[in-house]
């Protein structure tokens, strides 16, 4: 399969440019660098179908795991070609199903830039994985050790993929959502499972960054940030940890405490 899966650094998928800046000790013209934000296009069997605002980094890991995440494959047995463009601003997907159809309906998530989302439901996550709040901010912190883009330029969000000692897979990208669905590729690229995984972001935890991390499999999904009502909601229902708010030596749990060894009885 033909794609573009190489590492590429910060200074890839970023620009310098020229930026005044204020100071105690006042004004000043100084160098500054900031992301790359580029428009990809998804073509499936040459019918256009979506697209997506991201920086242009691990971009077949970004299809692949967004095809997933949104239900249009179930694995990379249904993919027969992925082809991106030397511009980078196109991708042409060809599955093994000839008479495929595009969506008829899609919703746009709260991430930046309104991106699309055409799946509104979510599988409950069986697993009787456990960690502990000390672990998790170990975790977070190694995330941020990873974040290399966001120390470059800033603007980015990051996510990682974790088990309970170690940060695995992380992706950068000016979408919290794209990040999930690097990880996501990267791992159906790889054959790795995300089953019994921590899935640590810098993001805010919405209702349709939730469902991807029940997508999936992981019983634990990790933020600095607080979470919506709405993603709290749906974390009790799948059976997902949904912790918070992880700054320090704090942190939030939102949903099943259980699985940080909390017994609420």
């Amino acid at each position: 399969m033909q794609g573009t899966a190489g590492e590429t650094s910060p200074r890839d998928v970023s620009f310098e440019i020229k930026c005044s800046r204020f100071s105690e000790e006042g004004w000043a013209t100084v160098d500054a660098r900031v992301p790359i934000e580029r428009e990809l296009t998804i073509y499936i069997n040459q019918q256009e179908f979506v697209t997506i605002l991201c920086t242009p980094s691990k971009l077949n890991f970004l299809v692949i795991g967004f095809l997933y995440s949104e239900g249009i494959i179930s694995g990379m047995d249904d993919v027969m070609m992925m082809r991106v463009c030397d511009a980078e601003t196109e991708v042409d997907v060809r599955l093994k199903v000839q008479d495929f159809k595009l969506p008829t309906r899609k919703r746009l998530t709260s991430g930046c830039g309104g991106g699309p989302s055409f799946t509104t439901y979510g599988q409950r996550v069986e697993s009787d994985f456990e960690t502990t709040p000390l672990e998790i901010i170990s975790l977070m912190k190694q995330l941020q050790e990873h974040m290399d883009l966001y120390r470059t330029s800033g603007g980015v969000h990051a996510s990682a993929l974790a088990d309970r000692n170690k940060v695995l897979i992380v992706a950068e990208d000016i979408g919290r959502h794209n990040t999930i669905d690097k990880i996501q590729g990267e791992c159906l690229f790889k054959g790795f499972s995300s089953n019994d995984c921590v899935l640590l972001s810098t993001g805010r935890i919405s209702s349709e960054m939730l469902l991807k991390a029940a997508r999936m499999g992981v019983p634990v999904i990790v933020s600095r940030h607080s979470p919506t009502g709405s993603a709290v909601n749906l974390a009790n229902e799948l059976g997902i940890a949904l912790v918070g708010r992880v700054r320090g030596n704090r942190l939030s749990v939102y949903s099943h405490p259980e699985r940080l060894g909390y017994n609420q009885n």
